[in-house]
């Protein structure tokens, strides 16, 4: 059984840097070398997974006591200008969530969109509206999948706390990524044990007890200007105070996945784990 800490598995954003071969399979392996629990695809740069490599993945993810989520690709804008590129975007989350199914992904990551200078709520009405679309789109064979909007990191990309909640009261299978550097970088503060519990209780009341027993979350370290996130570090670089962030997950009796996207990755996802045990 690959280890797990309390109602988290923790794991990384892509097949770790220390597996011997680049492929989804041997990287499920070395998670489960590792004692971490869970992978997220990373379909980021294209979707370059074919139905038969994807069941030899859900077939390694299975045997090995693996839970798996995927990324979508970054080239999604539901609020372009440009009508194609918005039909682009949903086919893009579209075609994640259907070999991510087949993979055994339950969650499907993406980023929704860019304001585009206009105003919040229009931006907001636009993505709800091309969300329900998108959901409709989806095949039986996706039926698990929840789609999970991202917290933006960006000043200038949709996705504050507020608004991914809220996409998720008004669409069916639609549920928050909770990316805590992002949330961070964002808002320039979010970094204390109360303002990370404040962040999961936010959750609760809207969504309902049962979000925090599924949550899926991000974590890294993080640098970040006026604008907001500038790129990702590594977490003994940063000011991340993830130590009470694992504290808040732990009170708030929360489970699900925890998917470190540091650069050195198996490395802070092992960090992590570690102090997450002694809570």
């Amino acid at each position: 059984m690959a280890r797990r800490a309390g109602g988290l598995r923790f794991g990384t954003a892509g097949i770790p840097l220390s597996t011997r071969k680049s492929s989804y399979v041997a990287g499920v392996e070395r998670i489960r070398e590792l004692g971490l629990g869970c992978l997220e695809l990373e379909f980021v740069y294209g979707v370059r997974v074919n139905r038969v490599a994807a069941g030899t993945i859900k077939d390694a993810a299975l045997r090995h006591d693996i839970k798996l989520s995927a990324h979508a690709p970054y080239w999604i804008n539901l609020n372009s200008r440009d009508p194609e590129k918005v039909v682009a975007s949903r086919q893009r989350i579209v075609q994640s969530a259907q070999i991510g199914a087949l993979c055994g992904a339950r969650s499907v990551v993406f980023h929704p969109a860019f304001y585009m200078a206009d105003p919040p709520e229009k931006v907001f009405q636009t993505v709800k509206d091309n969300l329900v679309e998108t959901v409709g789109e989806l095949g039986q064979g996706t039926l698990e999948v929840v789609l999970r909007p991202e917290l933006s990191g960006k000043a200038a990309a949709f996705g504050s706390l507020d608004e991914i909640v809220e996409l998720s009261t008004q669409v069916a299978r639609v549920a928050p990524c909770i990316d805590f550097a992002h949330c961070h970088a964002r808002a320039g503060n979010f970094n204390s044990y109360n303002e990370f519990t404040g962040v999961l209780k936010k959750v609760s009341r809207r969504l309902g007890p049962q979000s925090l027993e599924e949550v899926h979350v991000h974590i890294s370290g993080i640098a970040y200007g006026r604008a907001g996130e500038i790129k990702h570090i590594n977490l003994k670089e940063s000011d991340l105070n993830y130590q009470e962030l694992l504290h808040a997950l732990v009170d708030q009796h929360c489970s699900g996945l925890v998917i470190c996207e540091s650069p050195n990755l198996e490395e802070d996802a092992l960090l992590l784990q570690e102090t997450y045990h002694k809570f």
